[in-house]
């Protein structure tokens, strides 16, 4: 094991020798690792774990984030947990506010760190899955040996950022097994699936935070979805995720200032008085399956003034 750490601590100087970090990624972590944060890569995993009362408070912080997540964590677990593999959500310090996993590897996980209440953060555990995600804001997959510390070269780790109604990084999913032979493919799967499942976790974050709002999907030249807007009554775009803002070039909040949908999206909608009223009045009349005078009683009108706004449009 000390000649793998010798081994180990000279690949990453190496690598930072050489001036990688502009290059890589996975260098510039290292970077950050050893430069900015002083750890040293032949040194063990550090057991960094919150105190009970600091873990309540973070969790009653993260309480909607935590309800949003739960039934995808599930999910996730159900998809990964055969393969060796626990899940965790943390949040943007690193925090490891929940896990999902099989009983039967809890003792490992706990004993390599991947448990609640441990920080991931790159300042305390150098590059990581969601240390890395959180500072370079992407999903990313740590395999082994690119681990800055020899502690942690048992674990291939995918992690996916998640971001709140606003589109700023609010959490980290991640998924980490410890399995010394893994198929590049496998590998590759497992990142997608917790890119989606982060995703899944924006929605439900974004519906929740604009309930009484119609939801959107924005579509892209490529058929992949674009993200997502709420658009209110007047439809007006008050809400947007932050693959909607990315894909439709949005900044600001569009709450304080709100756009109409069909200029975002060049949807041919009524821009006239009379365009819209007479929407109102067919709207209306399919609600009431064509029939005059119970269109009439829904919109506070005789059935003759209704004949009289038809006829004029």
């Amino acid at each position: 094991m000390q000649s793998f750490a010798i081994q180990h601590q000279h690949r990453i100087e190496a690598a930072l020798a050489k001036g990688e970090a502009a290059r890589s990624a996975l260098a510039a972590s290292w970077a950050r690792s050893a430069l900015l944060h002083g750890l040293d890569p032949a040194r063990g995993r550090t057991d960094a774990r919150v105190s009970q009362e600091e873990m309540r408070i973070a969790r009653d912080r993260h309480r909607p984030l935590l309800r949003a997540a739960a039934p995808h964590l599930d999910h996730l677990i159900q998809v990964v947990g055969d393969l060796g593999a626990c899940v965790v959500l943390a949040d943007t310090d690193g925090l490891a506010l929940d896990r999902r996993g099989h009983p039967r590897h809890d003792d490992d996980f706990r004993a390599a760190g991947l448990w609640t209440g441990a920080n991931w953060s790159e300042a305390v555990v150098g590059t990581n899955g969601i240390g890395t995600c959180l500072a370079e804001g992407k999903a990313v997959t740590i395999h082994r040996d690119q681990h800055f510390l020899v502690g942690n070269t048992a674990l291939t780790c995918s992690s996916a950022p998640v971001h709140d109604a606003a589109g700023n990084l609010t959490a980290v999913v991640d998924v980490s097994m410890s399995v010394s032979r893994l198929p590049d493919a496998v590998v590759a799967l497992i990142a997608q699936t917790v890119a989606e499942a982060a995703h899944r976790v924006e929605a439900d974050i974004f519906r929740a935070a604009f309930p009484k709002a119609r939801i959107v999907l924005v579509p892209r030249p490529d058929g992949a979805s674009g993200g997502f807007l709420a658009v209110d009554v007047d439809d007006l775009v008050i809400g947007a995720t932050r693959a909607a803002r990315l894909t439709l070039g949005l900044s600001g909040d569009p709450a304080i200032l709100p756009q109409p949908l069909n200029d975002l999206l060049d949807i041919a909608m009524h821009d006239r008085i009379e365009d819209a009223e007479r929407a109102v009045l067919t709207r209306a009349l399919a609600r009431n399956a064509g029939n005059i005078s119970a269109a009439a009683r829904a919109l506070g009108v005789s059935r003759a003034t209704l004949h009289r706004k038809l006829a004029r449009g």
